[in-house]
């Protein structure tokens, strides 16, 4: 059975940074991981995504050069390290965990189990 947990998330003040965790079960190298977030009142938005092997890597283009993703060494513990943050960075973040398919990486109906997200909020 599949699972991941997010971590990690909480207050900063807007130029801070944060480091989200994902811990995941069930979650071999067959799967990406992808981190998504929701702001009040809006779509789902893609953030980052990492495949199986740790390669590979796509960002959402309002966070590329401010958020890395990673994965440790046996895969199970997918990051994403966020600097810079401002409060258009704001919301929840969740992690979600995919086999490819029809809209990845980008389409979160690609990923087909989901964590239940931590709350990010960046004061300004």
């Amino acid at each position: 059975q599949v699972q991941l947990v997010e971590s990690g998330g909480g207050l900063v003040a807007a130029g801070g940074s944060l480091r989200l965790s994902c811990a995941t079960s069930g979650v071999t190298r067959m799967y990406a991981v992808g981190w998504f977030r929701q702001a009040p009142g809006k779509d789902r938005e893609f953030v980052a995504m990492i495949t199986g092997n740790g390669v590979n890597t796509e960002y959402g283009d309002s966070v590329k050069g401010r958020f890395t993703i990673s994965r440790d060494n046996d895969g199970t513990t997918v990051y994403l390290d966020m600097v810079t943050l401002n409060p258009a960075d704001m919301g929840i973040y969740y992690c979600a965990a995919s086999t490819g398919g029809m809209g990845f990486p980008f389409n979160e109906r690609a990923y087909k189990t989901w964590g239940q997200g931590t709350q990010v909020t960046v004061s300004s």
